[in-house]
């Protein structure tokens, strides 16, 4: 991966390549240039920035953040940006390749940085493995030898937003302290939207008859059932390459729906939904989207989706999940 990407710097700066590769997304303010590499963090940017920066987006919408390698051009953003708002882990180790070595080093925020961080997680009844590591059933680790992965959806806990728009902030204002004012102005609204969020989620919690959420599918959501005390069974892990389930795991699901009387199973933005077809088929259970905004449709980035907006049509799942 370095020499690729060494390889592909050398060529852009040699050969001037300007339009190769699908242009990433702008949110064309003016000002400061802010590069995002996933859309949490670039709907955070926009929203803290507003109109005094352009916000480009890096991952194209509809594609995996785990398997994105940067572009030529995508590098020379990353270069010449004023501040770079990256997630951190194992999916973005590509940015080590271009942030270590330089004269001159490049403003960056890491949302992993900005809160506390989980451990990866094997649960009972999940199938395979995350990022190379085999665990032993009920969450306990087998010994590799190698150190523990954290688990990269920070973002899909509204306090955890609140966190990194904090930090966002801050850092907007000793970059553009003439401007401070319009962030800090725009982060107090943007905040008071993310705990009007956070309240709706308590109480659709507080409120349900189960706690108990069946994923039939990845599970990148971690740290929302952490935040609000929700126990869930899964397909996989958050950030496993499979989605071939064996028909063990299957099984194990519907037991657990019937078991427990759960009226609907989830599934996650991009999925096949073939999993959770077949446990509703079986079970007679309702099917439900829970988005954890990883990414978004190229139609849902054309048309402005937010994070929040996102969010508020998961309140909705919740409810019908929860029962």
């Amino acid at each position: 991966m370095k020499k690729s990407l060494r390889l592909l710097f050398i060529i852009c700066l040699i050969l001037g390549l300007c339009a190769c590769g699908e242009a990433p997304a702008e949110s064309g303010g003016e000002g400061l240039n802010i590069v995002c590499t996933v859309f949490p963090a670039y709907d955070f940017a926009r929203e803290i920035a507003g109109e005094k920066a352009n916000v480009v987006l890096l991952v194209p919408p509809g594609s995996e953040a785990h398997s994105f390698e940067p572009t030529p051009q995508d590098i020379i953003r990353i270069e010449n940006c004023d501040l770079l708002l990256c997630n951190g882990g194992e999916s973005e180790a590509w940015l080590e390749e271009i942030l270590e070595g330089r004269e001159n080093d490049i403003l960056t925020l890491t949302m992993m940085d900005c809160v506390e961080t989980l451990e990866e997680e094997t649960k009972e009844g999940m199938q395979g493995v995350s990022h190379d590591h085999e665990h032993e059933e009920h969450g306990e680790h087998e010994e590799h030898g190698h150190e523990e992965e954290y688990d990269e959806h920070v973002w899909t806990s509204p306090v955890n937003a609140e966190l990194i728009v904090s930090a966002l902030c801050e850092r907007l204002c000793e970059i553009d302290p003439e401007n401070g004012s319009f962030y800090r102005a725009n982060w107090k609204n943007y905040v008071a939207e993310l705990q009007e969020l956070d309240t709706a989620f308590r109480k659709t919690v507080e409120n349900g008859k189960f706690d108990t959420l069946i994923f039939a599918d990845r599970f990148p959501v971690r740290y929302f059932v952490e935040e609000y005390g929700l126990d869930y069974y899964a397909a996989f892990p958050g950030c496993t390459d499979d989605t071939e389930p064996s028909a063990r795991t299957v099984a194990f699901l519907i037991d657990k729906v019937r078991e427990e009387g759960i009226p609907a199973v989830m599934f996650i933005e991009f999925s096949n939904e073939k999993m959770a077809d077949v446990i509703c088929e079986d079970t007679g259970c309702e099917k439900l989207l829970f988005h954890s905004c990883h990414n978004v449709s190229a139609e849902q980035l054309k048309n402005g989706v937010s994070y929040l907006e996102l969010m508020w049509a998961n309140v909705e799942s919740l409810k019908e999940a929860l029962g």
